[in-house]
Parts: structure tokens; sequence; C-alpha cells
């Protein structure tokens, strides 16, 4: 096995979790995330797990490569079942998410075989939510209407602004105009729900900029919003643009005007926020798979780099699209380490998950320091005065702006 990452311990080669993990499963939510790692370019600001074919030294006839989608299809089809083994009896599919990367590179027919292949492992529950992520460049109307045939429901589109400077900076490829025109095919294909991703606060965007984009979304007939604020990853282009002086390090406060520009736009649209970076035109249209990360429940994240979580029990798989390809036809499992939670560990992670939705947390998980950092917070305006003395600890808006300090100091650290 590689080196075992900090945090972690040494992951079993057949994969085998404890008896414990496996308690209660099925009673918890449960998804499948399935991790494509092939981009068509790198996008400057990114740092996730994805490879170009040049990165992989990959031409038009490398289909046996151990690191061509060919071969990442078929250890995916390994690891799905090889998961159904794990796990003994699996429930089915609540949620199916594709990730990356960029999904949509996979064309139909790719998009179609990895729900079969999810389908033919674990089986899909009764109103399955089926998401992939996809960008505008690699999306047609056919590919739409041909996946909302195979049983996708949700569409995660890649917009990020519909400015085209904005969009230079960020390396996207895409031209303004083009994530609505998909996100509007993509109803009329019959698909449920349509996301789209907005990147607030890159260097060169103004808020007439912001506001421009978020006219765009409302226009796209899109019922989700997701919008983040750009962070300069270590290692990435845009960190050395920034390091070079090229372009400035956003700036905290900007950063926060932004996000209030975007809850402002989107609530007198009739968006409501559900956690932190979220935001829906009803409850129908919010994404069921991230509400089971943040509720605590379970999901197997298949391929390169996925990160699973089951009973109490976190692994993440190797990196390499050849080294997991290779594992799998040897027969083992791609998990490269994982760690064991502990009551505080899980304690900490409900508060960091929860205290994000706008259910919030109930106050009666805390510890005697919890709450009384939780009063404080209460009287400072970060946490609603009102549902506190009702017994949740909700965020207030400025307390969105602040969640990753105020959930710290409700774990009583």
């Amino acid at each position: 096995m590689p080196s075992v990452p900090p945090g972690g311990e040494p992951a079993p080669a057949d994969g085998a979790l404890p008896a414990s993990a496996l308690d209660g499963l099925g009673t918890r939510p449960f998804g499948v995330y399935v991790h494509v790692p092939f981009c068509a370019t790198r996008c400057g600001y990114c740092d996730f797990n994805t490879y170009t074919a040049s990165d992989l030294g990959l031409t038009p006839s490398s289909t046996d490569d151990p690191a061509s989608p060919a071969s990442w299809l078929e250890g995916l089809r390994r690891e799905l079942d090889l998961a159904a083994r794990v796990l003994g009896e699996p429930p089915d599919a609540d949620t199916v998410f594709l990730g990356g990367g960029t999904p949509s590179l996979l064309g139909a027919e790719g998009l179609t075989a990895v729900l079969d292949a999810v389908r033919s492992s674990f089986g899909l529950a009764p109103g399955v939510e089926v998401t992939t992520e996809a960008n505008p460049e690699s999306t047609t109307p056919d590919l739409l209407a041909a996946i909302a045939d195979a049983g996708y429901t949700r569409l995660s589109l890649g917009m990020q602004s519909d400015v085209d400077h904005v969009l230079a900076v960020l390396d996207r490829r895409h031209t303004p105009g083009a994530a609505v025109a998909v996100a509007q095919a993509a109803r009329e294909a019959g698909l449920d729900h349509v996301n789209l991703d907005l990147i607030y606060g890159t260097p060169t965007e103004t808020d007439d900029d912001l506001r421009r984009s978020l006219e765009a979304v409302l226009a796209s007939g899109a019922d989700h919003v997701s919008a983040y604020s750009l962070i300069v990853e270590e290692g990435t282009a845009l960190a050395r643009r920034v390091a070079r002086g090229e372009l400035p390090m956003p700036d905290d406060d900007v950063l926060a005007d932004r996000y209030e520009i975007v809850d402002d736009v989107l609530g007198r649209a009739g968006f409501s926020w559900y956690e932190v970076s979220n935001w829906a035109s009803s409850e129908a249209a919010r994404c069921r798979h991230n509400l089971g990360y943040w509720s605590g429940g379970d999901w197997w994240g298949a391929g390169p780099g996925a990160h699973s979580h089951v009973g109490g029990v976190r692994w993440w798989n190797v990196r390499h699209p050849a080294r997991y390809s290779k594992l799998l036809a040897a027969g083992e499992s791609p998990a490269e380490a994982r760690e064991l939670l502990g009551p505080g560990e899980r304690h900490v992670e409900q508060v960091l998950l929860e205290l994000r939705t706008v259910d919030g947390l109930a106050v009666s998980a805390l510890d005697d320091d919890g709450r009384a950092a939780g009063e404080r917070a209460a009287a400072d305006g970060l946490l609603s005065g009102p549902d506190w003395r009702g017994g949740r600890a909700v965020l207030t808006r400025r307390g969105r702006l602040l969640a990753d300090g105020v959930a710290i100091s409700l774990t009583g650290a």
C-alpha cells in the first residue's frame, strides 16, 4: 500500500469494515458518490483530484491504458461490486452523485453505464435522486435527453460567472450565456432539478459583475444555486499568479459583502438558504445527497481519491487513476487509508456539519462549554435568539459569515 496520510491507518486490502460500522446500516441516509477524475483542461483555481489527457499521457488510442476512462469504468464496476460484498446486504441508494472532474466528458453512454453499475451493485431506492456535475462546453441537448431517460434527475452545472473577464481569470472555457442555455435545455429535457455553481470574489470581479451573473442564474430556470467564495489554493496556477503580483488576493471584507449580495438577490427571487453556501427555490429542490453528508449519513465514495463514510469509519481511495484501476484489477480494495472516529470526533463533526444547515443543531447535543459558547454567540447576534431559546443553534446571516469559527466554539475547543 502507499504511505499512509497523517491521521489515518492502513486500510485492509479486502476493504472489510468493523462490524460496529455496519450497525444501523440502512436506517441512515445512504448515498453513492462517484468521482470522475477527467477534465479537458485544468482551471487555474482548481486543486481537485483531476487529470487531463496530457497529464495522464493518453492519446485517443489509449483505451487499454490503466489510466484511461475505459479502465476507470471497469475499475468502478469492480469497486461497486466490492462495496456490495463489504456491506453484506447494502441498502438501495437513496442518492447518487457523479462529481469530478467533468462527468459530462463521459458522454451519454458513459453516464448511463455508471448509473447502470450503481443500480446493479446496490439497487436504487424509490424516488432516488441522481445528480451529475457537468460543464457547459461538454453538455448538449442530446446528452441531457439521454441521461434523463436513463434515470438522472438533477444537473449541477459549473457556471462560476456569466461575465467574460471573470471567466478568463478563472480559466473557464465557456462563454457568457452558455450555462444559462444548458440549464434551460436541461429543464426541457425533463430533468427535475438544475443547480448552477457560482464563485464570487474573483480578482477583477465587481459587485455589478456578480449581480449580472445572478440575474443570468435567475433567467435560466435553475431552482438551486451553490455559491462559494474564491479560495486561492496552494499549488494552483491562480496561486502562482497571486504570488507573482499579477492578481490580488481576495479580500475577506469584499467576500463578506459579495455573500450578502448573493443572499439578498436570491432571497428577493424566492430562494431560501438551507446550507451556508446553498439556496433552493423549494424544499424539493434541495440537494438530498449533500444533505446526507451534513446530517451524518452513510455514503460509499467510488473512484480515484473518493472519500467514504459508513458508521463512523471514514476512508479514502488512492488518487491516481492508473493505481486505482490496477489495484481493483488485482482484486484489492483501492482504499489508501482510513480513520475510525471515536465519540469525541463524531461529536465535533456533528457540530461542524449540522450547524451549517438552516435547521441547525440541537442545543442538547452540546456540552456545558458548548452551551456557554452558544449563549455568547446568541448574545452577539451570531445565532438566532428565538431558535436558541427554543432548543436549536441556528446561524444568523452574520453567523453564516463566521460559520466555521462559531462551530468550533460550540465544540468546546
